[in-house]
Parts: C-alpha cells; structure tokens; sequence
C-alpha cells in the first residue's frame, strides 16, 4: 500500500515525482486522450516502454481516471482490472 501513496501524494512542490520521468510528458497528449472510438495503439506504444508504467497505472486506478490512457490502459480496460481485484 505504500507504493500505492508515493505514486498518488505530490512532493513538497505539489509535482507527482514520478510524472517528469514520463514519456507521454514528451509526446503529443492528444494520442493519449483520443476521440471516441479513436485509436490508442500510439499511446499504448508508448507506454510499453515507459519506465514510470506502473506509478500511472497505480495513479488511475487510485483517482478513478476516466478518460485518457493511464499505465498503458484505457479506461475500459482499468474498470476491468478493478472489477477483477474486488
């Protein structure tokens, strides 16, 4: 449960630490909040290989995210996996 709260509780300067070692804080954001029935391969491609993939999934699921891709998920797929961790 730790980890859970250092990847949800901003630092001393209100900044998620683990957000400025994000990939997608380096690419187009629209990738990853596309339109309706839009794809989300080039964001899930990203997040693959982003070394900060657990601390954004950890955080979606902790603050109920429901739009956008988080962790290398949808929204769709996050609802889920928590459905399947009750």
């Amino acid at each position: 449960m730790q980890e859970l709260i250092l990847a949800v509780e901003p630092d001393s300067e209100g900044v998620l630490s683990w957000q400025d070692r994000s990939l997608c804080a380096q690419t187009d954001p629209e990738a990853f909040f596309p339109e309706k029935g839009g794809s989300t391969r080039e964001a899930k491609k990203v997040c693959l290989s982003c070394e900060v993939r657990a601390e954004c999934l950890e955080y979606a699921l902790a603050k109920d995210e429901r739009f956008g891709i988080w962790g290398g998920l949808s929204e769709r797929e996050r609802r889920r996996l928590k459905k399947r961790a009750i």
